[in-house]
């Protein structure tokens, strides 16, 4: 059985329906870049399968998913990238969903976060202040963050956005780690060169959606117009 299935949706809002009858199973271990033109629904999809918006029409179904098990990394706004808490305060942070009525880290989440922050190189950051780091650096603390949040999903919104394209490279190394070993990914990007290379599916989100195999996408005369436009700036 899919981790998580949509089943029908129809996404958008009251008076405005972005796109009908979505449907598409994702297993565990897919890695599904979701790509699309600008204010085609991709964010409002995103939260849609987190269960932050309820859909117009249809549902999502998941695998008997806990919150525990989903991490989300979304698009950072200028006053998030300038919070004024350590590395190590943002790591644990991802805990707190688990902490219920506790009201502090137990010893297994403080190892648990120094183990994510050596794990993406920024444990030697642990007491720095978070919006003193590099955009590469934050992007490295919130998937370790993440990592703290989520055991199976990871869903991304646009998480290179900003980044050097040497920085881009790396964090897309670390995701295809986490990716490797079983963490099923879901990422928004205009990226369309690194879909080619890590995606296993995509889910091109227009007025007609499709979820298909990479290969398959890419092989369609859709696909190979949806690069062109990517590539001069119109995807």
């Amino acid at each position: 059985m899919a981790l998580i299935s949509a089943k029908d949706l129809t996404i958008g809002y009251s008076d405005l329906v972005l796109y009908r009858d979505l449907s598409f199973d994702i297993n565990e271990g897919d890695y599904v870049f979701v790509i699309g033109e600008n204010g085609t629904g991709k964010t409002t999809l995103m939260r849609t399968l987190l269960g932050l918006r309820k859909p117009l029409n249809g549902e999502v179904v998941t695998d008997g998913l806990k919150l525990s098990e989903i991490g989300y990394l979304p698009q950072q706004t200028v006053v998030q990238r300038d919070f004024p808490a350590s590395v190590k305060e943002i790591v644990l942070s991802g805990f707190v969903g688990r902490l219920g009525f506790k009201p502090f880290y137990t010893g297994k989440q403080k190892k648990t976060a120094l183990e994510a922050m050596k794990r993406f190189g920024v444990d030697d950051l642990a007491s720095r202040c978070y919006r003193d780091l590099s955009g590469g650096q934050q992007q490295r603390v919130l998937l370790a963050r993440t990592l703290c949040a989520a055991t199976k999903v990871l869903l991304m919104d646009e998480p290179v956005a900003g980044l050097d394209p040497f920085v881009t490279e790396e964090f897309y190394g670390l995701v295809e780690k986490l990716n490797r070993e079983g963490m099923t990914i879901i990422m928004i990007s205009h990226d369309i060169a690194a879909a080619k290379k890590y995606a296993s599916h995509i889910l091109h989100i227009k007025n007609d959606p499709r979820f298909v195999e990479k290969n398959e996408y890419f092989a369609s005369g859709e696909g190979n117009e949806f690069s062109i436009l990517a590539e001069n700036g119109e995807g």
